[in-house]
């Protein structure tokens, strides 16, 4: 077969033959195998309450991060009140959410929840619609549901500069690639399951069969194989969130791969570093988790109306910016001087103190439990 200058991988003769150096694997997948049976070991001292949080703390990162990786910000209020309710998870301060946001959790908590139910046309057909409940992409209507009719690139640069940095496979061979790729990702296999994550991955993305929200759902689709791989539908860490911190270089050794051959070790290699750095950072949510739990058990006897609740969670759950007693009669949807007596009511229970730094108007911050 004969390639013209800048042929992609799906342009080979069976293509979808991946080879890998298992050897150079080896270390890597090792490493990754300890790290998923010290993680599963944590996870399985703590009480269901605190799991339960874990898990919201990483379900949440993961939407976000997910749907960073593409440029789009989701709210993270939204996304955590979202998951809460779908969990059936009482917390406080829920919020509504917006509809692309319940449809992106949806299809996470569907790839992980369900992670044994096979994988179908239908399914992810599902997942597409969940995550464009409108038909638009921002201001254009796009093909749900269904797979592309139009042809794919992946383009950077202004217009008139554009850089085409991998282009799909004709819309025409999209019906016999998936049924060839949901087939292969449903049987039973010898393959390592932590590498069938990672090819199906490439495999997925490479296709590139939706308008758009690809990477979104393939990233859905490495959720669940290693929600096999790990024995539990709970996930304790965050893979998006590890891709969103390397995004750069996780888009070179895509474009790297696919202008390749079907000897995928660079990329395998590379996916299970990440996987590495995603299994390690999980003591982050966990530290976290622990910190919340140690100071609602200090203040087990301590009295706290609603409002004050609610603050001090979203004090605990990533709050943006300082805390003031007008940012606090906002949130709570008080009275400047209601928000005021709240603070200095847990200024006497000693929660919150005034921060050193000062300023012009005075902030507030949490009092945490190695603080005291």
């Amino acid at each position: 077969m004969i390639f013209t200058m800048g042929f992609y991988i799906h342009q080979r003769e069976n293509w979808t033959n991946f080879t890998w150096d298992d050897a150079a694997l080896s270390v890597s997948l090792g490493k990754v195998r300890n790290l998923q049976g010290k993680l599963i070991g944590k996870m399985e001292i703590l009480g269901f309450a605190l799991r339960q949080e874990a898990l919201l703390e990483t379900l949440s990162l993961d939407v976000l991060k997910s749907s960073e990786i593409e440029g789009e910000f989701l709210n993270p209020e939204q996304v955590r009140s979202s998951l809460a309710r779908k969990l059936g998870m009482d917390i406080a301060g829920l919020v509504a959410s917006d509809r692309n946001v319940d449809g992106m959790v949806e299809m996470m908590l569907d790839a992980t929840q369900n992670n044994q139910t096979a994988l179908s046309e239908k399914r992810l057909f599902d997942w597409h619609a969940a995550l464009f409940p409108t038909g638009r992409s921002g201001m254009y209507a796009i093909e749900v549901a269904a797979w592309r009719t139009g042809e794919m690139q992946v383009v950077s640069g202004a217009l008139g500069k554009e850089k085409v940095h991998f282009q799909a496979p004709n819309a025409a061979l999209l019906p016999q690639e998936m049924s060839k790729f949901i087939d292969w990702f449903n049987a039973e296999q010898s393959l390592d399951p932590v590498l069938k994550a990672g090819i199906a991955h490439l495999w997925f993305l490479t296709i590139h069969p939706f308008d758009d929200g690809n990477g979104r759902i393939a990233r859905a689709i490495t959720d669940m194989q290693l929600s096999k791989t790990d024995g539990s539908s709970q996930r304790f860490f965050s893979m998006s969130a590890q891709i969103r911190k390397q995004r750069n270089d996780y888009y070179a050794i895509l474009e790297k791969t696919q202008k390749g051959t079907s000897n995928i070790t660079g990329w395998l290699l590379w996916f299970m570093e990440c996987l590495t750095q995603a299994l390690l950072d999980t003591d982050t949510v966990l530290e976290k988790v622990l910190s919340k739990a140690k100071f609602w058990d200090i203040h087990r006897n301590t009295a706290f109306n609603d409002r004050q609740k609610l603050i001090i969670n979203k004090l605990m759950d990533n709050f943006e910016g300082k805390l003031t007693s007008s940012k606090w009669a906002k949130i709570a949807k008080c009275s400047p001087d209601t928000a005021l007596r709240d603070i200095q009511d847990l200024i006497k229970k000693e929660v919150l103190q005034k921060e050193a730094a000062g300023g012009r108007s005075t902030n507030y911050e949490l009092v945490v439990p190695n603080n005291k």
